[in-house]
Formats: structure tokens, C-alpha cells, sequence
């Protein structure tokens, strides 16, 4: 198995079946035998149906993996991860906020060993972004990234830790994930700290980013619940 792309959702019904096929059309595009693992991390709706009434090439294996209690982004990534099979390992966002054509940037900085993690960034001067954040989202996005730069100790040359489009050495992700603890939206964080204690190079690349205004992640309603996991993942790792 070449790639193995992991899809989290979560009341994603309307959205899922597009996700997949524009997975799967640009992994027959570039030939490449592929695993598309979506994870229903608890929807009330029907988002496994629709996933699994979704049509992908012979050469593309679907796997849909749904569990009954909604978890958060952080275990359906870990579980949709945990139970991959590529060489190399990716995870995007419902939503297809960022064109599958971008993964070549990654895959190569992957295969050229110039790192073991390539992350998506939206904040590098080649990106090209269609439609912005509110002004709310990117000032609680700017307060977030002063927070983990100086609190939790992540390098400031991280522009952007919270893209929903990363990449990953296949081995790298089942060994950083199968230790991961986070369930909620901080897991990038904490795979971010395990991979520097583990001596893991990563490196950013630019994409093209569309912002869905249709975000499972409300600054209002989560802010507490994110603050507390990364107090969490600070107590565990730091203390190491």
C-alpha cells in the first residue's frame, strides 16, 4: 500500500461522499495503490452510510470505521491511523479545505527523506488561500499559537500546528499515534512534542486552503475543554 488517507468526521453527511471521491480520484490519478479510511467518530447522522455508499476505483481500498460515542478529533484520527497499512500516512480534514494535488508536496519532502513529518501549513508565503477565517477565528488562532510557542515549548519556526493536513513516514505515525492520549482537537500538539522527544524531523509545506465555514470546532464552546488538554498534555510530556 503506497497511502493510506485518514478522514475524520463527524456529522459530516453531507460532505463525506466528496471527500472520498476526491481522495480516491487523486490517488487512481497518480496510480498510486491506496487505503481511504474514514472514521465516524459518533455521528447522530448518517455519515458511515453515506461513506460506505461511496463508489472508489478497484485499485482504492474503503474502510469505514464507526464507534457509537462521539470521542473527538483527536481519537478518530488515532483509530482511522492505527489501522493503516501504508507506506505513508496522511490525515485530512472533512471538507476538502485543501486540494488532494497538494499531498505531492509532502509526499515528496517524505520520500526525499528531508523529514519524517510534513505538515500542511497555511501561513507560509506560497500558500494561497481562497477564503479566510473570520477575524474571531484568526484572533483566536494567533492567541492559541503564542500560547503553545511559549507555554508548551513548540519551536516558533511552526507556523501553523493546527492544519487538518499532515503527513507522515507510514511507521513514524502507527508509533507516534499507538502512544498518543489526546482525544480532542490538541492532539497535533502532543504528536508534535512525542516526535521532538523522539528526535523526528518535520518539516512544513505550503498548500492551498479554502476554510469551510462549517468548523465542528467552536472557539465560544470549546475553549476551556482545549485549554484543559493542553494543561493535560503539558503535565505529561514536559515532565518527561
Amino acid at each position: 500500500m503506497d497511502l493510506s488517507i485518514v478522514i475524520p468526521a463527524f456529522e459530516e453527511s453531507k460532505k463525506i461522499a466528496r471527500d472520498i471521491a476526491e481522495a480516491a480520484a487523486f490517488l487512481e490519478a497518480h496510480n498510486f495503490s491506496g487505503q481511504i479510511i474514514a472514521v465516524d467518530d459518533g455521528s447522530t447522522d448518517n455519515t458511515s452510510e453515506a461513506a460506505k455508499n461511496t463508489a472508489v476505483p478497484p485499485n482504492v481500498q474503503l474502510d469505514v470505521i464507526r464507534y457509537e460515542t462521539h470521542r473527538g478529533k483527536g481519537y478518530a484520527v488515532r483509530t482511522g491511523i492505527k489501522n493503516s497499512s501504508g507506506e505513508y500516512v496522511m490525515f485530512a480534514d472533512s471538507g476538502s479545505c485543501v486540494p488532494y494535488e497538494d499531498t505531492l508536496r509532502g509526499l515528496e519532502l517524505l520520500k526525499n527523506d528531508a523529514c519524517d513529518i510534513a505538515h500542511g501549513s497555511r501561513k507560509m508565503r506560497e500558500c494561497h488561500i481562497e477564503k479566510m477565517q473570520s477575524l474571531y477565528r484568526r484572533i483566536c488562532s494567533k492567541i492559541f499559537h503564542w500560547f503553545v510557542i511559549h507555554d508548551m515549548k513548540i519551536p516558533a519556526e511552526f507556523t501553523d500546528t493546527q492544519c487538518g493536513f499532515k503527513m507522515y513516514k507510514g511507521d513514524v505515525a502507527r508509533h507516534l499515534y499507538g502512544e498518543a492520549i489526546t482525544d480532542g482537537f490538541s492532539f497535533d500538539i502532543e504528536i508534535i512534542m512525542r516526535a521532538q522527544k523522539e528526535g523526528y524531523r518535520i518539516r512544513e509545506f505550503p498548500i492551498d486552503w479554502t476554510c469551510d465555514r462549517d468548523s465542528r470546532l467552536s472557539p465560544t464552546r470549546s475553549s476551556w475543554h482545549v485549554l484543559s488538554e493542553l494543561l493535560r498534555i503539558r503535565r505529561t510530556m514536559l515532565k518527561k
